[in-house]
């Protein structure tokens, strides 16, 4: 009996002593923000639960300001000077937290997944060649992922005068390149051959967001879990099993994939670091180039974005079909879809580092969680981005204003830990919208019904019903 009333006592104790820090000592709390995020991250977790983290960060941001308290260890920010601080600072930023543990592969770490940054530039260099702009604009390249535009567009006209679930073919799309690009010739060839089709359902269907934030809050719950049902792959054991056997057999691939890179290091590279490298390269592919293209061409098969596509059909009939990097509107149509529609919207969660440090004016003490998100960085500066609800590719055609664009411009992240694939992702945006819109004015079929309303996931948003019905309309040269 006097051991529990102990126990009472101190757990009072204890209670009361950690709401007094955070009430009155913690730096955090003079900060802008909802007064139950003083003292509990409860309000946080059931926003990420609950699919809403972004929205309510996004409205939290407009009612407080540029520098919002999500809990008493995490803080948003929404200026450029936060976001070179957090990723830009000493190269790469701020470590990562335990959050980038959900993106292991094979339960091993990866480049995205390590949280050091040291170690992260070390594990870079090992194959960021094979992403530079010179190596993904190299003729094989730019043919295979050509090729594959040219699929997408074959199988989305089969039935003229029907529509076409682009939703489907662009996550196809999306796989066949990132594959080609990793694994030729051994890459997936969903838009051609129908038992490579489940490969992509199997990446692009599955709802994981509520089983990875149980991974991040309750670890060690989820791995007795993971035990206990034999699993050890983030999702898509069908794929999972195709990248483990094309990197165990070692079959000789182009000298120009990834794979061919990381299998002829001068250090000897474990097997399952391998797997796990691709296998993130391969998730990250499809889910960001198939969800970003979707959302782009629903919005430009509108009505009110009709006038869009006739002046990017007429600079891409204008100009040969090799010139398609260096035509100003084609590259200011696909920056505002990036903008508007950034495939990874969320916040990108980073640690204070040993000291603490001064975040856009204000003192941020070590350990404590530091972000920002694309989708209010591309919207809350009225200065940076007028009408920022507007899809308007010619604010990127404006001289006046383009430093503070292109700084908060924040699809791919930036710093040293930026986005690696993001040039090969504008790549397959730019040819796929040349192959369809030299040729072919689209519309949204007058019979859909499926909402287009961003659904968030762990760390990217996906149309919420995940169909996207578009006609296709031949127009003559």
């Amino acid at each position: 009996m006097i051991a529990a009333y102990l126990f009472v006592i101190l757990t009072t104790s204890y209670l009361f002593k950690t709401l007094f820090h955070r009430v009155f000592r913690s730096p955090l709390a003079h900060l802008p923000g909802p007064q139950i995020t003083v003292i509990s991250g409860l309000c946080l977790v059931f926003k990420e639960f609950t699919r809403q983290r972004r929205k309510w960060i996004h409205k939290l941001h407009l009612q407080y300001g540029p520098i919002v308290r999500l809990s008493p260890n995490e803080v948003s920010f929404a200026t450029w000077d936060a976001a070179k601080e957090i990723y830009v600072s000493g190269g790469s930023g701020y470590d990562k937290t335990s959050f980038y543990d959900l993106f292991d592969n094979f339960s091993t770490k990866n480049t995205f997944s390590t949280l050091d940054k040291d170690m992260h530039a070390t594990t870079k260099r090992r194959f960021i060649d094979r992403y530079n702009k010179s190596s993904v604009m190299q003729p094989n390249a730019v043919c295979g992922i050509r090729e594959r535009a040219e699929e997408f567009v074959a199988k989305c006209t089969e039935s003229p005068g029907k529509s076409a679930n682009i939703y489907l073919y662009l996550h196809c799309y999306a796989l066949d390149c990132i594959t080609h690009h990793l694994f030729h010739p051994y890459g997936i060839h969903s838009l051609t051959n129908p038992s490579d089709m489940s490969k992509m359902r199997e990446l692009s269907y599955r709802d994981t967001i509520r089983s990875q934030y149980l991974q991040y809050y309750f670890p060690k719950i989820m791995a007795m879990t993971a035990r206990f049902k034999h699993r050890k792959n983030r999702r898509g054991d069908i794929v999972a099993s195709y990248v483990l056997d094309l990197v165990q057999n070692s079959p000789e691939t182009d000298s120009s994939t990834v794979l061919q890179r990381l299998k002829t290091q001068k250090d000897t590279l474990d097997d399952l670091y391998v797997a796990s490298e691709c296998m993130d390269h391969l998730v990250a592919g499809i889910d960001t180039t198939g969800d970003a293209l979707c959302f782009l061409i629903h919005h430009l098969s509108l009505p009110e974005s009709y006038s869009i596509q006739q002046k990017l059909r007429e600079e891409l009939v204008a100009h040969p079909i090799d010139s398609f990097d260096d035509l100003p509107y084609l590259d200011a149509v696909v920056k505002e879809g990036l903008r508007c529609f950034s495939p990874i919207p969320m916040s990108l969660p980073r640690k204070v580092p040993s000291g603490g440090r001064m975040v856009a004016g204000v003192f941020i003490p070590e350990d404590t969680i530091v972000s920002c998100q694309a989708y209010t960085l591309h919207r809350l500066d009225p200065e940076v981005f007028p009408s920022p609800e507007k899809f308007s590719p010619e604010r990127w055609l404006e001289s006046a204003g383009s430093t503070a664009r292109n700084q908060m411009f924040f699809a791919f992240s930036t710093g040293g830990r930026a986005c690696i694939g993001k040039h090969l992702a504008v790549l397959e945006m730019k040819l796929l919208l040349q192959e369809v819109y030299r040729s072919y004015h689209t519309k949204v079929w007058e019979g859909m019904k499926a909402s287009m309303a961003l659904d968030d996931q762990i760390i990217a948003s996906r149309p919420k019903d995940q169909i996207c019905s578009i006609t296709f309309e031949r127009l003559s040269v």
